[in-house]
């Protein structure tokens, strides 16, 4: 059984990652089911393994959580779903990259709940949208955004942190950082694309499309 808890409210990042941590140990001994967990932050900064401290553009704008977490600098911040992935990889088959591409699966599958194409690069993390608003790039492809980050750890094959999709983030706090070292891309949200989504929206297609992928 998969657990599902939703966190009304802004919920404090030490606080996530000591609960994450003790029921991803309660997971690994049989103790607790695996837990899908939605939350919403108070603006901040996490580094993620990898973060490269000039990545950090302005360090006193919002609190910075070093995390252990893989990958680098992300944004979290009231308007974003945040989803701790709990699960158990044991049972789900030892294979981190193919958890991940289930990862950016669900996440591309929620997108298209709303119409919106996400779309996987090599060599650049999370899920990206066209931009046939904005002008093409110099070499004339059409502009991207990102939309998604992707970031998990694992633990004794238990896997906690996760994902995160932009709803309706406040766009400029992400300009403190360059959000997973990649400065030549912007970032976009469910209603920066023009789209009246919110929170619930976002919940409702998560869970709808969770056992399609996993």
């Amino acid at each position: 059984m998969v657990e599902w808890n939703i966190s009304e409210g802004l919920t404090d990042y030490d606080t996530a990652v000591a609960r994450m941590e003790a029921r991803a140990e309660a997971i690994a001994k049989g103790e607790a089911d695996e837990l899908i967990w939605l939350v919403e932050h108070p603006p901040l900064y996490t580094a993620g393994t990898s973060a490269n401290i000039r990545d950090l553009v302005d360090p006193d704008r919002f609190p910075v959580h070093v995390t252990r977490r893989g990958g680098q600098y992300t944004y979290h911040g009231p308007g974003q779903r945040v989803v701790y992935v709990m699960l158990d990889l044991n049972t789900r088959g030892r294979d981190v990259r193919a958890f991940v591409k289930q990862l950016e699966a669900w996440v591309i599958a929620t997108l298209d709940a709303f119409n919106v194409t996400g779309e996987i690069r090599d060599g650049r993390v999370g899920v990206w949208v066209h931009r046939d608003d904005k002008p093409r790039t110099a070499a004339g492809a059409k502009a991207e955004d990102k939309i998604a980050a992707i970031g998990i750890r694992l633990r004794k094959w238990v896997s906690f942190h996760g994902l995160s999709i932009n709803v309706e983030p406040e766009l400029d706090h992400f300009t403190g950082i360059v959000p997973c070292g990649i400065s030549e891309h912007g970032v976009t949200s469910l209603v920066d694309l023009g789209l009246p989504v919110t929170l619930a929206d976002v919940d409702v297609a998560l869970k709808r499309t969770f056992d399609d992928v996993f």
